[in-house]
C-alpha cells in the first residue's frame, strides 16, 4: 500500500466513518466513566503542536475537568523539498503521543456538513483553537456549549488578522504579546479573557517570536481553562475596543522584495518579519573589471542596522567587519550578515563577498 493510500485511511473520513467512531461505545463508556468534559482542538503547524502538548497534559492529570475529545487539523498536503504528502506537524504529534487517528479530523472546510454532523455527534463543551487556518462559520460556532476560545499571538485588538507577528515587527514594535479571546464571526474580534506582554527584541525573526508567543499563549490557556470550562471567563471577558482595533493581512510573496530607496531600520525590520516565508529578496548587478554587468537576486537572511556610515561609504556597497554594508535612504546603511544565492546554501557576508572574486557590487532597488 503506498504513502498517500494511508494517509488517505488515516486521515479523509466521510461522515458516516467519523460519527462512527465519534460515537463508538468505547469512547462513550470512557467519558461516563471519566465524567470530563469534551474538548476538540484545533490547530495545524508545528506551533500549535505546543498548545496541543499543553492540553494533553492538563487532561492527564489527576485533578482534570477535561479531555481532548478530537483534533482538528489541515488536511495532509506536499510539504518540505521532497514534495512527499504529509500530515499536519499537528496530525504528526497526536499520533506520536498515540491520540487515535479515527479522532483527527481534515475537513476541507470547517463548514462541510459530514464534518460537522461529527462534531456535534461527539457533544464537545469547548474547542480551542491555535493558528488552525481554516474559517469558522456559524454553524460551527453554535456546536461547542461553551463556545470557542483562541489564542492569538497579538496584544487584541491590535493586529488583527493572518500575520499578527510578521506585521507587528514590520512595524518596529517594541513590545507584543498573545491572546485569549473569544471566537466570534468577525475577525479575531470577541471579548478578551486574558492577554500576556512580551518585550520585543530588536533582532529578534517572526519564526522565532512565533514559537515564544505560542509557547506563552500555551500557558495563559492552562491557567485559564478552569473558568473557562465553569462558566465565569464569559462574565470576566472584556469587549475590545474596535477603535483601536489594527490589521494584519496576510502576506504576499510580491512583498519580499527590498528596496534600498527606504531607511534601514525600515528595511531591517523587514527581514526579521519575513524570515521563513516568504523571506526577503534583493536585486543588484555585479560588475567586473571590465565593467559589464551581471544580474544577481540574493536573498538577504540576517541584517543590522549600520549605526555609523563612513563618509567615504555613503554611495557603494562595501563590505566591513564581517558584514555587506548596502546604502540606504536618509544617509542609511544596511549591514547585510548572511544571504542566500538561488538554489545554494546560506553563507554569511564574508564567503559572499570573497566569492565576488573583487567583481564590484551596484544597487539595482
Amino acid at each position: 500500500m503506498n504513502s498517500s493510500l494511508m494517509l488517505r485511511r488515516f486521515f479523509c473520513f466521510n461522515s458516516a466513518t467519523a460519527a462512527g467512531a465519534a460515537t463508538s461505545s468505547s469512547t462513550t463508556s470512557a467519558s461516563a466513566a471519566s465524567k470530563k468534559k469534551p474538548l476538540v482542538f484545533l490547530g495545524s503547524p508545528q506551533v500549535s503542536a505546543t498548545v496541543l502538548d499543553g492540553l494533553f497534559s492538563a487532561s492527564s492529570a489527576p485533578n482534570s475537568s477535561f479531555e481532548v475529545a478530537a483534533i482538528v487539523t489541515q488536511p495532509p498536503a506536499r510539504r518540505d523539498r521532497g514534495r512527499k504528502v504529509l500530515p499536519s506537524p499537528v496530525a504528526l504529534h497526536a499520533l506520536d503521543r498515540g491520540f487515535p487517528s479515527e479522532l483527527i479530523f481534515t475537513p476541507e472546510r470547517a463548514g462541510e456538513d459530514s464534518f460537522l454532523s461529527s462534531l456535534r455527534a461527539l457533544q464537545p463543551e469547548l474547542c480551542i483553537t491555535a493558528a488552525y487556518g481554516n474559517i469558522l462559520p456559524t454553524k460551527f460556532l453554535n456546536i461547542p456549549t461553551l463556545g470557542t476560545v483562541n489564542i492569538h499571538p497579538s496584544l487584541l485588538p491590535l493586529y488583527r488578522g493572518a500575520a499578527p507577528v510578521q506585521r507587528a515587527l514590520q512595524d518596529g514594535v517594541t513590545e507584543t504579546g498573545v491572546s485569549l479571546a473569544f471566537t466570534v464571526r468577525a475577525l479575531d474580534a470577541g471579548p478578551v479573557i486574558a492577554s500576556e506582554k512580551m518585550e520585543v527584541d530588536d533582532h529578534i525573526k517572526a519564526p522565532d517570536l512565533l514559537v515564544m508567543l505560542f509557547s506563552e499563549g500555551s500557558k495563559l490557556l492552562i491557567r485559564e481553562l478552569p473558568s473557562i470550562l465553569d462558566g465565569s471567563a464569559r462574565v470576566k471577558a472584556k469587549p475590545q475596543d474596535d477603535s483601536k482595533a489594527t490589521l494584519a493581512p496576510k502576506i504576499t510573496p510580491e512583498e519580499s522584495w527590498l528596496s534600498f530607496a527606504q531607511e534601514a531600520i525600515v528595511l531591517h525590520n523587514k527581514v526579521r518579519a519575513f524570515a521563513g516565508w516568504p523571506g526577503t529578496r534583493a536585486k543588484m548587478a555585479v560588475i567586473d573589471d571590465n565593467g559589464h554587468e551581471s544580474t544577481i537576486e540574493l536573498k538577504i537572511i540576517t541584517t543590522r542596522v549600520c549605526s555609523n556610515v563612513p563618509a567615504n561609504e555613503v554611495n557603494s556597497i562595501t563590505f566591513r567587519k564581517g558584514a555587506v554594508v548596502v546604502p540606504c535612504g536618509g544617509s542609511t546603511a544596511l549591514e547585510v550578515l548572511e544571504v542566500q544565492l538561488p538554489g545554494k546554501k546560506v553563507v554569511g557576508a564574508a564567503a559572499f563577498w570573497n566569492g565576488l572574486r573583487g567583481q564590484k557590487l551596484k544597487m539595482l532597488q
